[in-house]
C-alpha cells in the first residue's frame, strides 16, 4: 500500500458528482494516518483549474512547482471525496501557507456540522467509547 500524508497533491481517479466518470486528476490529501491505516482509504479535495468559476473555499495553489502542477490551480474544499490508494500517485505538497487557508475552511466547515448536532451526538462521536 502506497504511503501517503496530510497535504500530500496526488493524482488520482476523482468521482464527480454529477455524473458516472472519473477522470484522473489532481487532489489534496487531508487525512491518512486512520483512515489509510485502517481501510486503506484516503480523505481528499479536489484541485481543479484556477480559471473555473470560483466557489466560496477556494484556496489558490501558491507555488506549482512544490505541488507538481502543471497550470495555476485552486484546492476546492467543498468538493471532498473518500477514495482507495491502489490507484494514487503522489505528484508534489501544498505550501504551508496554503495549508494555513484550507485548514480554516475545513475547520470552519466542521464546526458547523459539530455544533447543528445535540449534545450527546457530539460526545458519541469524539469518544465512541464512554458510556
Amino acid at each position: 500500500m502506497p504511503d501517503f500524508r496530510a497535504w500530500d497533491i496526488i493524482k488520482i481517479p476523482f468521482p464527480y458528482t454529477n455524473r458516472p466518470v472519473r477522470e484522473r486528476r489532481p487532489a489534496l490529501v487531508v487525512a491518512a494516518d486512520g483512515v489509510l491505516k485502517l481501510q486503506g482509504l484516503l480523505w481528499v479535495l479536489m484541485i481543479t483549474s484556477s480559471e473555473n468559476r470560483p466557489w466560496s473555499g477556494d484556496v489558490a495553489v501558491s507555488d506549482l512547482g512544490m505541488a507538481g502542477l502543471p497550470a495555476p490551480s485552486v484546492v476546492r474544499t467543498a468538493k471532498i471525496a473518500t477514495i482507495e490508494t491502489k490507484e494514487s500517485e503522489r505528484i508534489g505538497d501544498l505550501p504551508d501557507a496554503d495549508r494555513i487557508a484550507v485548514s480554516r475552511y475545513i475547520q470552519e466547515t466542521m464546526a458547523g456540522v459539530v455544533h447543528d448536532q445535540p449534545r450527546e451526538q457530539i460526545r458519541i462521536q469524539q469518544d465512541p467509547h464512554q458510556a
